[in-house]
């Protein structure tokens, strides 16, 4: 009866522990805690910057979890609840519990948010498995260094953010020549405005005359009145022939060098006198990349003659066929126009060299098609190491050991906030072949015969592993920089991986395979 008991017996080794600590803290990096789990409410993806929502302290990444004491447990809940609530547009008061604080909201519009479904687990999908667009571009007629493409990453990213675009990636990346390029990924988004914003260099001057009085930018713009009802918003509509027209007007605060300028240009300008009032001879032009904005001059009134002043009123307008699509036309021109006044023009005027639109849908199908081929590879691959060994147990923790490893790499990428794009599947794939090879090899050679000790023939078979891995690391390195970055998913998840498999999962096999052959 004791003897029986010491073969049941199974001592776990230090790798063996190892293995399970990985094990365990991948599945809390991978699905958090227990209690979020059963997580109720929706989440929130974008929060519009220029909005009452933002302004009162919604943000992206927050859950809604109840509005006006009802409780949100799905996307449907919350279409309902706010259908409901906004039937025409009169002014309501709502309540917005999150699950960090409770927001109050005076509106006569629906919250300008995005949300979607609570995920399941932390692993963040790139876009081609997200869905939304992506853009690889490049200075036009310039070659930039890498401080010069990281200082446009800044204003790229500035720019974007101030939009209000959400979920944005924007990298500088380059490829084995030694060119740069600048990456921006969108997820959930169409390529429209990034290809209209990144297109156009929005170089925003303001001249009186062919002299400038002011650029976009901090250098000459302290400020751009964006929330305030007195002094930025949709002044007036009307009808016009068969569409309506919308004008908006926004005050810019000027720097104190750009007023002076103003002032130093204004001086000498004369005085006409007109039946609405008397005006310089001169208006204040505006340019946008050096085209001159048609009918968006402004008159320079008698009062500002060579006067230094902070304060300019800038305005436009919007065109539609009706007066609700003029007036959306007018706030997005006014939202594009302070945005390029806040941020300033881009250093370079840019061309895109590839843009792509992923379809969220093609991202799911794949998904379910790499769960299941991964699913049936893994099954078969056991089947046959049963077949030619015909040990259960070893085959047995032969899968294991795959799917812990599989396990092991999404955990570390959770974790790192790695976003698992089409090459990051593949580099998976591949650390799945690459390390069912070396469990082949650590079994064949536990199974050679007895002229050797099996910790000899262990060592032999790690030995064959160390070389291969060395071998894949220094092939793989180039693949981060190759193809301006595209690749770089693919080398950094297989990186990780055969570095789990040499230092984590393999080594805990061979003792696993070690003590069932003792």
């Amino acid at each position: 009866m004791v003897c029986r008991e010491n073969k049941m017996k199974f001592n776990f080794t230090w790798r063996i522990w190892l293995l399970i600590i990985f094990l365990l803290f991948s599945l809390l990096s991978i699905f958090g805690t227990p209690f979020s789990l059963f997580q109720k409410g929706v989440l929130i993806t974008g929060v519009e910057k220029n909005s009452t929502s933002f302004e009162q302290g919604l943000r992206q990444g927050q859950i809604i979890q109840s509005i006006d004491g009802e409780p949100i447990n799905s996307l449907e809940d919350f279409s309902r609840i706010l259908n409901e609530k906004f039937p025409s547009s009169e002014k309501i008061k709502m309540i917005i519990k999150t699950d960090e604080s409770e927001v109050i909201l005076y509106t006569k519009d629906p919250p300008k948010i995005t949300v979607s479904k609570i995920p399941k687990t932390n692993i963040k999908l790139g876009l081609d498995l997200e869905g939304g667009s992506r853009a690889l571009i490049q200075a036009k007629d310039k070659k930039l260094d890498s401080a010069e493409i990281r200082d446009l990453s800044d204003v790229v990213s500035n720019r974007l953010n101030v939009y209000g675009l959400t979920d944005i990636k924007v990298a500088p990346v380059s490829d084995l020549s030694g060119n740069n390029f600048l990456l921006i990924e969108i997820a959930g988004a169409t390529p429209n405005d990034l290809k209209e914003l990144i297109s156009q260099q929005g170089k925003f001057e303001a001249k009186i005359g062919n002299e400038t009085v002011f650029v976009g930018g901090h250098k000459d713009i302290s400020s751009v009145c964006r929330n305030d009802a007195t002094c930025a918003g949709i002044r007036n509509c009307w009808a016009s022939g068969t569409q309506y027209v919308c004008e908006f007007e926004f005050v810019v605060y000027l720097s104190e060098s750009a007023a002076q300028r103003h002032a130093n240009i204004t001086k000498d300008l004369k005085v006409n006198v007109t039946s609405t009032g008397n005006y310089l001879e001169k208006k204040l032009d505006f340019y946008l990349d050096d085209k001159f904005l048609e009918g968006e001059s402004l008159f320079i009134s008698e009062g500002l003659k060579g006067r230094v002043t902070t304060q300019i009123a800038v305005s436009g307008s919007g065109v539609g066929r009706t007066r609700d699509e003029a007036y959306s036309a007018a706030e997005k021109s006014m939202h594009k126009l302070r945005t390029i006044l806040i941020t300033g023009s881009l250093p370079y005027k840019l061309e895109i060299i590839k843009l792509d639109t992923i379809s969220p849908l093609l991202g799911k199908e794949f998904l379910k098609s790499i769960f299941l081929a991964g699913l049936i590879s893994l099954t078969t691959v056991a089947l046959i190491i049963f077949v030619r060994y015909r040990k259960f147990k070893s085959s047995l923790a032969l899968l294991a050991t795959s799917v812990s490893e599989i396990i092991i790499i999404l955990g570390i990428a959770s974790f790192i906030k790695w976003n698992l794009d089409l090459p990051s599947i593949a580099g998976i794939l591949a650390t799945i072949g690459t390390g069912i090879d070396d469990l082949v090899v650590i079994m064949d050679e536990t199974t050679l015969g007895k002229f050797l000790s099996l910790k000899q023939r262990l060592k032999r078979a790690f030995a064959i592993i160390l070389g291969a891995y060395f071998t894949s690391l220094v092939s793989l390195m180039p693949l981060i920089w190759a193809g301006a970055g595209l690749l770089k998913g693919f080398a950094i998840t297989t990186i990780i991986g055969i570095s789990v498999g040499v230092l984590i999962t393999r080594p805990a096999f061979s003792d696993i395979i070690r003590k069932l052959e003792e």
